[in-house]
């Protein structure tokens, strides 16, 4: 294991080492750069360009490509990027993520790393968080590209198809991650190709990249649509829900999950006047109770989700910020809004789906930058091929990390963290009290408004007011509460003033369960060199310690009484509680990207299929295939496979060609058939309808294309949405095969299999039956 770490960090050492070369190689053109006129600044473009084409690669103009960008910096922005910052960008260009700390410019770092990969031509997508950050950075950073003749757009939600086919087919486009796998999905449902926006996935550079490919991974990418009736039931079992007793139902804290218990069940058969709950007719009914139930005992108001405008709208627990349009799926949104008593959406069908580890899957070339990754590298390196590069600051870090301030319970907790957060403010220091819940911000606004205390809260409720807030957070007698929103693409920057007093304190009210959440709240602190300090306020009650450990603790207490302990024991116990709920929510999402897979590899198949069609002006020959595999099966189907001859039934040949929808006229005889081998029977049958549809449709070829194309989509289309739903019921259900000593992945990879064989099988039957069934008839105009 010593020499496992030893290889590690030496590796480590290594790469920094080449990082550190190839900056000071691009440093080294910096005087030729300067040199330069801008109308030669701008020519460099041309010249890689050209290069490109003639063969070069990126590699190979990296050094000058960076020199170039960096000298542009400094004459568009004012900014000229650091030696790590050169580090940070070659890094990404190789396809790593550069993980470096807050205030050390990750945006600037980016634009080196961007404007190279510009270079070839097939454009670059930059990924931030939220559309705030998306503009942003298009209208800062795009002052470099556009000075050096590239093009830069902005997606987003609002545009229309044509603006955003404009925003990708610039160099460089500036999305955020959801937008981004909804237009690839929406590209993969239209009907004519001139429809798509999307022309390809080149490069994506992912910003805050720990937040976009891990914490939101969790929640896959869904279009729904088609309302399903349901709002009676889920106000039925809502009802029911309100009435239960605490010992009507049990709670597992750690997996959160609740089910009724035995006393539960006989109410519940009472209340809805049935026999036996669990009975197969029921099944529906206690979907709805389990959903009524986890809506009204585990989700809370104002932590996961916020009432707005008679609409639930979910809180993102990694940022703060409110989600709208996202909804929590197989119902749980609906057993919401019937809990808060909000008009109930009707539920849909799915569409299109995907995760986004796959979504980002699909790019060439994928890279990121974060202030907090390294706690996750197994994972980036498991499912992305991506190694956490440590960029070292540009000033020593001078922030001090206090350990935590544990109290027995809440009310403890609160009162010693406004004391010091009053002390704080009375002598002028900066502070920033971060909450992982909107609950948890408003609760401490109330507290320091008791105080007086002069105070802006940042949270999900008030985030329009964001860059305001923030821009004031770091000067004198500020005091800035906020969610987790304030951790990510934000920047505090102090006053001389703010800095002689000790720079900006960071107090956090409870442990979040990632320790990035919580390494990300620290590094507002301590930015480029400033002073400043940290600490966590936990009491034995926070969510996390009740999951995790907190009883054991509690006889430590009881001799303390109410006083703080700063104690290494239970420190250590919360870093392990938080490396275990990492552990279970990587478990979580690798489960899903797991179950993805099986549908990954449909999708693949069938968007490859749907692409080919799409592009194909004529489809003819497509239909002739599925004409071939028809009747390949029905033949099949009538051939006894026991028998050494295998001995054809033709007579249950024909009535298979009857039911495929071959009309009497038309029909084969059995003499036609009789006595030939099953190959022989296969082509002439196959021959025979092509044939038939070939002659009804040769006087109209040319009109016919368009309406045979749309025929196949449309076929394709319903069949693979029906699938899509059929494989998430099947999901949803597999995990009981697990009592029957089944492997659930394995039956669902076995079975859903099964099913898009039969899908496949489904839509050319159904091509075919069109194809047998179609009747012409030409209008003839006086």
């Amino acid at each position: 294991m010593a020499n496992f770490i030893e290889r590690l960090l030496n590796g480590e050492k290594k790469t920094l080492h080449n990082l550190e070369k190839t900056a000071e190689q691009v440093m080294a053109l910096a005087n030729d750069m300067e040199a330069l006129s801008d109308d030669a600044l701008r020519e460099k473009t041309q010249e890689y360009k050209h290069r490109y084409e003639e063969g070069e690669n990126l590699d190979s103009l990296l050094v000058e490509a960076f020199a170039t960008s960096r000298e542009a910096a400094r004459r568009t922005i004012g900014e000229y990027p650091y030696k790590v910052q050169i580090m940070g960008a070659v890094a990404m260009h190789q396809g790593d993520i550069a993980e470096m700390k807050t205030g050390e410019g990750k945006t600037l770092t980016s634009t080196m790393c961007v404007y190279l990969n510009a270079l070839s031509g097939k454009g670059v997508h930059v990924v931030t968080v939220n559309d705030y950050l998306a503009g942003r950075d298009a209208e800062w950073m795009g002052q470099i590209y556009r000075f050096l003749g590239l093009t830069v757009g902005v997606n987003s939600r609002p545009l229309t198809p044509s603006q955003k086919r404009d925003a990708f087919n610039c160099d460089i486009t500036y999305t955020t991650n959801s937008e981004l796998g909804f237009d690839y999905l929406r590209d993969n449902m239209v009907t004519d190709v001139k429809d798509r926006v999307l022309r390809g996935l080149h490069v994506a550079i992912v910003d805050e990249v720990d937040s976009i490919l891990v914490d939101e991974s969790r929640t896959p990418l869904i279009i729904s649509g088609g309302a399903k009736k349901t709002a009676n039931l889920y106000l039925q079992a809502d009802a029911f829900a309100k009435r239960l007793k605490g010992d009507d139902f049990e709670i597992d804290e750690k997996t959160r999950q609740i089910m009724l218990s035995e006393k539960g069940v006989s109410v519940a058969e009472r209340y809805f006047k049935i026999k036996n709950l669990y009975d197969v007719d029921h099944t529906q009914l206690v979907h709805h109770i389990t959903q009524a139930l986890k809506a009204n005992y585990i989700m809370k108001n104002e932590v996961e989700y916020v009432v707005q405008d008679d609409e639930i709208v979910i809180v993102d627990q990694f940022t703060g910020r409110t989600m709208p349009g996202r909804a929590y799926s197989d119902g749980l949104h609906q057993a919401i809004e019937a809990k808060e008593g909000v008009s109930i959406k009707e539920e849909t069908s799915t569409l299109a789906t995907i995760t986004y580890q796959n979504f980002f899957r699909l790019y060439d070339k994928l890279a990121g930058m974060t202030g907090t990754a390294k706690t996750e590298e197994e994972e980036f390196l498991d499912i992305y091929n991506m190694r956490v590069i440590e960029i070292p600051t540009n000033r020593p870090v001078q922030r001090i990390d206090y350990p935590d301030a544990i109290f027995a319970n809440p009310r403890l907790k609160f009162a010693a963290l406004v004391k010091e957060v009053k002390e704080l403010y009375e002598k002028g220091q900066p502070v920033l009290v971060g909450t992982i819940s909107v609950e948890t911000s408003e609760l401490v606004h109330e507290l320091l408004r008791k105080e007086r205390i002069p105070h802006e809260v940042l949270n999900a409720k008030n985030h329009a007011r964001e860059a305001e807030i923030i821009a004031k957070a770091g000067r004198p007698k500020s005091v800035t509460i906020a969610t987790n929103m304030a951790g990510r693409g934000t920047d505090i920057k102090l006053t001389d003033e703010s800095r002689a007093l000790g720079g900006l304190v960071v107090l956090g009210s409870e442990r979040h369960e990632s320790r990035r959440i919580d390494n990300q709240l620290r590094g507002r602190s301590g930015r480029q060199g400033d002073p400043g300090y940290s600490r966590f306020y936990v009491s034995l009650k926070d969510e996390l310690m009740i999951r995790f450990g907190g009883d054991k603790f509690e006889k430590l207490f009881e001799s303390m009484g109410d006083a703080q302990i700063e104690s290494k024991m239970v420190t250590k116990s919360i870093s392990q509680a938080q490396k275990r709920v990492e552990g279970y929510n990587y478990d979580v999402r690798k489960q899903l990207l797991d179950y993805d897979d099986v549908l990954r590899k449909q999708r693949e198949i069938m968007y490859e299929q749907r692409n080919f069609v799409l592009e194909n002006e004529d489809v003819h020959g497509i239909v002739r295939d599925m004409i071939d595999r028809v009747i390949d099966s029905v033949v099949d189907a009538n051939v006894d496979h026991t028998r050494h001859d295998e001995s054809v039934d033709y007579a249950g040949v024909l009535q298979g060609l009857e039911l495929l929808g071959l009309e009497e006229k038309d029909n084969l005889k059995l003499e036609e058939i009789q006595g030939k081998e099953k190959n022989d029977v296969t082509t002439y049958c196959a021959e025979k309808i092509f044939t038939l549809y070939d002659d009804k449709i040769k006087d109209i070829r040319d009109e016919f294309k368009q309406f045979e194309k749309t025929i196949v989509l449309r076929n394709m289309d319903r069949n693979w949405i029906e699938h899509i739903d059929m494989m998430d019921k099947l999901r949803n259900g597999i995990h009981l095969r697990s009592y029957a000593q089944n492997n659930p992945l394995q039956a669902y990879i076995q079975e859903g299999y099964e099913m898009f064989e039969e899908m496949q099988a489904r839509i050319a039957r159904e091509v075919v039956f069109f194809a047998l069934k179609v009747q012409v008839e030409r209008k003839v105009e006086n």
